[in-house]
């Protein structure tokens, strides 16, 4: 018999290698999730809504925290540093903002999701708090579906798929909260909120609020305009006050029990709550709003 050392056995051998066929390695042609980090919760769920399995999104200020008081730590400079796209809410909102991008390094595109809604002032300053109307939320949603389109064009059609349906939930809501609000007698759609962060939805479904502080929670609210407010819950038809989940609620509670009001519950302004609780999404958030807005303006005195 040959052995396998044989001349013979060797050119088997070298041919049957020849022919097998090589392993094949797949190579996925999907690109990875674009990865982006959003200046707060609100912006944060959006771009989750409107992104889908395209997106990782991280929070720089988390539910129930304050963005106006935020103090960005190396961990935030880490995270933006790794980011492909920022998502800011601007106006003003995040004054912490280009300090925290020079100490990142971060050079990738600033989606600024307020860019093109009609601003309200007060003063000479821009109010911020633009998504508190739903109309302002459905250009908040587009400027995010163009914005994560670019950054990742291969998954544009799923982004513009979903921004489509968001939108009509937007939509849909804005139509329920009108009709909640049409049923409350207009002399009584006055109320008091912690700090001036719903302009925007008082001018789209009748409703004034009145604050102690302004349009940043950094400001304190003085002896002076607290005792204002007091006196003006006394002579006017001020059904209501309400707590705001970033804000203490001392202050808004010694109001209403001086003014003779009821706390009409908790309201979300500035951020989401945590999840798995009652405004965790900003649709959830919306509705809780309008919700307890309106039954209280609604409830007997």
């Amino acid at each position: 018999m040959n052995s396998p050392s044989d001349p013979a056995r060797r050119r088997f051998f070298t041919a049957s290698l020849i022919a097998l066929p090589l392993p094949v390695f797949a190579q996925s042609t999907t690109p990875r999730p674009l990865r982006v980090v959003a200046s707060f919760s609100i912006l944060a769920d959006m771009a989750r809504e409107i992104g889908g399995s395209a997106v990782e999104v991280a929070t720089l200020v988390g539910p129930d925290s304050d963005a106006h008081v935020f103090q960005p730590s190396p961990a935030d400079a880490r995270r933006l540093a790794n980011a492909e796209l920022v998502v800011v809410n601007g106006l003003g909102f995040e004054g912490w903002l280009d300090r925290l991008v020079r100490s990142s390094g971060y050079r990738g595109p600033v989606a600024v999701a307020s860019e093109g809604v009609p601003v309200r002032r007060m003063g000479r300053e821009p109010d911020p708090h633009a998504w508190q109307d739903l109309a302002n939320a459905q250009r908040y949603a587009a400027n995010l579906r163009d914005a994560m389109a670019r950054a990742r064009p291969a998954f544009a059609a799923e982004i513009g798929q979903r921004c489509a349906s968001y939108i009509e939930r937007l939509r849909a809501l804005d139509r329920e909260v009108r009709a909640r609000f049409d049923a409350v007698p207009r002399q009584h759609r006055r109320v008091i909120s912690s700090h001036d962060a719903f302009g925007y939805f008082g001018a789209a479904y009748g409703v004034e609020f009145l604050a102690p502080q302004g349009m940043n929670t950094d400001s304190e609210a003085s002896a002076a305009s607290v005792a204002r407010l007091i006196d003006q819950i006394r002579r006017e038809d001020v059904r209501a006050v309400f707590v705001e989940n970033i804000s203490d609620p001392r202050l808004v509670q010694r109001i209403a029990r001086e003014g003779g009001v009821i706390v009409g519950g908790r309201l979300y302004s500035d951020a989401l709550s945590a999840p798995g609780t009652e405004a965790d999404t900003y649709l959830k958030l919306f509705a809780h709003n309008a919700t307890t807005i309106a039954s209280a303006l609604s409830a007997k005195r």
